[in-house]
């Protein structure tokens, strides 16, 4: 597959080839479901928790005699059926984070790169940095892409100068090639990858031996 190469200010200025193992597969739809969901679960902190009848701060004393007052026998003011009592079957702390197999998670990877390459989704950028790190020299070249939209970059390393231009602007998610986020990746209705990042990218996923 090819694509363009643009220029940061939006000029075409040659063409590359994309590798089809990477971003010609066919969309899989149940692999994006599975990867999205386990990242969404892996997040999830699993604080909840509510007190027991055990728990519950209180006395142990009947609130009034066993026969004679013409009341439902009662226990204690820690019962589950009065006000401030104990909860039954409440939520304790717990771990919902589960993992699956490495090579399901990068076929997930590469069929949502192919999926937003095929949809002309998909923006090939030549490799910039921004030296000043100041937000409006980013949007400026954003700006020729994508406006207004939930945007991706995926950068080749870790750019420290172009996340300090980023972090301000809304809707801009960076990415690096070796550590992609499905949920992301899927939701992004403008990819923009760096052009070294193209092959980064297909060696990363293609040329591994896991990913065989």
């Amino acid at each position: 597959m090819e694509k363009k190469v643009y220029s940061t200010s939006g000029k075409e200025l040659r063409t590359i080839n994309l590798d089809d193992k990477v971003f010609g597969l066919p969309v899989n739809d149940d692999v994006i479901y599975y990867a999205i969901t386990n990242e969404l679960a892996n997040k999830r902190v699993g604080t909840a928790c509510t007190k027991t009848r055990k728990e519950v701060h209180g006395s142990n004393n009947k609130p009034y005699k066993q026969k004679g007052t013409g009341n439902a026998r009662r226990g204690d003011k820690k019962s589950p059926i009065t006000v401030g009592g104990g909860t039954i079957f409440g939520p304790k702390p717990r771990d919902f984070s589960y993992s699956i197999p490495k090579k399901e998670k990068r076929l997930a990877m590469m069929t949502i790169l192919s999926a937003h390459a095929q949809g002309d989704r998909l923006t090939v950028v030549e490799d910039f940095t921004i030296d000043s790190g100041k937000t409006k020299d980013l949007v400026k070249i954003l700006n020729n892409f994508a406006k207004d939209e939930k945007t991706v970059l995926i950068l080749k390393d870790d750019d420290s100068k172009v996340k300090q231009a980023g972090r301000n602007i809304p809707n801009l998610t960076f990415l690096s090639y070796n550590r992609l986020n499905a949920h992301d990746l899927y939701y992004g209705r403008k990819v923009v990858v760096m052009e070294s990042a193209v092959k980064s990218l297909s060696d990363f996923y293609a040329n591994d031996k896991e990913a065989k």
